[in-house]
């Protein structure tokens, strides 16, 4: 659990030092576990100081449906990955309350955010609005908040090695992303406020039904 210093089982998440953090309600494919993880080893090595915090419960159903033979997507995420996924420095903390959500948000280098053509994640509104650099695949729902070298960046959903480029890039040189995390918050606020949101669906709900609610 991260505590308010931000410590995650024996490993203290200090700020600056290269973080990267993925939500994932039910740790499944359908966004993207088994391509992080799979980027994960080349990054473990070639930036020693980097830490990964994963989000989520290992579930046997997800959004995607139940996984195969009555175990969880985690374990078949994790499959041929024996060995290459150091634990004292990948953390699978399970779901967190909002604010330590939040916290470790803050922290972050890097929040990498992938998914099938599927319903877009609250988590990458909440990412974007805390001003994180998002890795994000070029997918139909990710292209609608992300745009590519404008407020994140995006790579194809089963490029494991733009993926782990993007991460490495991003742990060396964090100082050369700060416009995109600023119009990433920009876009958030903008485009995804609650507010805003709740007069958008009332007012498709007042031109389906022809007539105004109130």
């Amino acid at each position: 659990v991260v505590e308010h210093i931000g410590r995650v089982d024996d490993a203290v998440l200090e700020p600056g030092a290269p973080l990267i953090t993925h939500i994932n309600r039910h740790l499944e494919p359908l966004r993207g576990l088994h391509i992080l993880l799979r980027a994960l080893p080349r990054l473990l090595d070639e930036v020693p100081e980097a830490q990964v915090l994963i989000v989520g419960s290992e579930d046997t159903r997800g959004y995607g449906g139940a996984a195969p033979g009555g175990g969880t997507w985690k374990t078949l995420c994790e499959a041929g990955l024996e060995g290459c996924l150091d634990p004292t420095r990948v953390h699978f903390v399970g779901r967190l309350a909002h604010a330590d959500m939040l916290m470790a948000l803050r922290l972050s280098t890097a929040h990498v955010y992938f998914s099938y053509p599927f319903v877009l994640s609250w988590s990458l509104i909440e990412a974007m609005a805390s001003g994180c650099y998002v890795i994000g695949s070029d997918t139909p729902p990710v292209r609608d908040a992300i745009i590519d070298g404008v407020n994140g960046r995006l790579v194809g959903f089963f490029d494991v090695a733009g993926l782990s480029d993007a991460l490495i890039q991003t742990c060396r040189t964090p100082d050369a992303f700060g416009d995109q995390r600023k119009a990433a918050r920009e876009t958030a606020v903008a485009r995804f406020d609650a507010a805003s949101g709740r007069t958008a669906w009332l007012d498709l709900i007042e031109q389906v039904l022809g007539r105004q609610l109130v």
